[in-house]
């Protein structure tokens, strides 16, 4: 059994059982008491609204001390700096140098690509298509070849003869796209330069899950590289519209 303790609330004007001298005393102690709590909350009330205006000046008026805001705990990692280096570099017979320019930061002319991609007998993709994909990726990864003639301080021919994309959502995963040499430099190892640079690059912004679509004459390229087929079996799928 269950026994529920009453407590009386007390009445809002207390009843006393003393003479007219205690009542007198016990009147005036309880008006003490209202005033004190009204001359409490005041003073809160004016500290409240001194201290927000210290707040907004930036000091606290009564010790001049300054607020400063606490420092945030959670920093950002900064990602690395796009590369630019010099893969390869041999001079010709006539004393001409070329250099073969690895770049991770993604400057790609778009009619410089479509050249590219009709050399390699890709079909053409409209332009602005082109340029989006390029802007929307997660890194763009290129070969440029730089030629320089004896004697001569500038550039004389500057051509894009490799690229390489990946699309990422910044955190785990990463797949990559458009895979493509010049023809003219297929066969001398720069298509695995640039995709061992590519995940690289990747693996410095902890993106470990690296993925890509290959066409089927091409996937013993990839799979010396170390790519493997899902070893738990296929889980990609596409859709295509019928019409």
């Amino acid at each position: 059994m269950i026994t529920q303790s009453l407590v009386a609330r007390p009445s809002v004007f207390p009843i006393f059982s003393f003479d007219h001298h205690c009542q007198a005393s016990v009147q005036f102690s309880t008006l003490n008491c209202r005033f004190e709590r009204a001359r409490r909350k005041l003073k809160v009330t004016r500290l409240k609204a001194s201290f927000w205006d210290s707040i907004r000046s930036g000091f606290l008026k009564e010790n001049s001390t300054q607020v400063v805001e606490p420092p945030s705990t959670l920093q950002e990692e900064e990602e690395p700096l796009p590369e630019e280096f010099i893969l390869v570099e041999n001079t010709k017979p006539d004393g001409e140098v070329e250099q073969i320019i690895f770049s991770s930061g993604g400057d790609v002319d778009v009619y410089d690509l479509q050249a590219l991609c009709d050399k390699v007998g890709w079909p053409r993709r409209p332009l602005p298509k082109l340029a989006a994909a390029l802007k929307n990726s997660y890194m763009v990864v290129t070969l440029h070849s730089i030629r320089k003639s004896p004697g001569s301080e500038g550039i004389d021919q500057k051509m894009l003869i490799g690229m390489a994309r990946a699309t990422s959502d910044h955190a785990f995963n990463a797949t990559i796209w458009d895979v493509l040499v010049d023809p003219n430099y297929q066969g001398q190892g720069l298509g695995k330069a640039l995709i061992e640079k590519l995940i690289r690059a990747l693996l410095q912004r902890d993106i470990g899950n690296i993925t890509l679509f290959a066409d089927s004459q091409v996937v013993e390229f990839y799979r010396n590289l170390g790519f493997q087929p899902d070893p738990e079996g296929i889980k990609g799928m596409f859709w295509y519209p019928k019409y």
